[in-house]
């Protein structure tokens, strides 16, 4: 199994709680609510791997340097 595969099953099963806990209640901003609970540590966890480097943690993720550095502003982590 892949671990895009492991990922991904991890929030399907945290969805499954979320919606569980709802108990009913309908739910609003999934989409605003998944992607802030990914993104941050995501980009907490690879800025630590590329040892703080923004152009190396920038190429990790695929992404311009510019778009990671706007992120990082986003989520407080500058």
């Amino acid at each position: 199994m892949s671990r895009s595969n492991d990922i991904a099953e991890s929030v399907q099963r945290t969805l499954d709680q979320y919606f569980r806990d709802l108990d009913g209640e309908r739910p609003a901003a999934i989409y605003e609510m998944v992607i802030r609970n990914v993104e941050r540590p995501m980009f907490e966890f690879v800025l630590r791997q590329a040892g703080g480097n923004q152009t190396a943690a920038a190429s990790m993720l695929g992404i311009n340097r510019n778009t990671l550095r706007r992120k990082l502003t986003e989520y407080d982590l500058l």
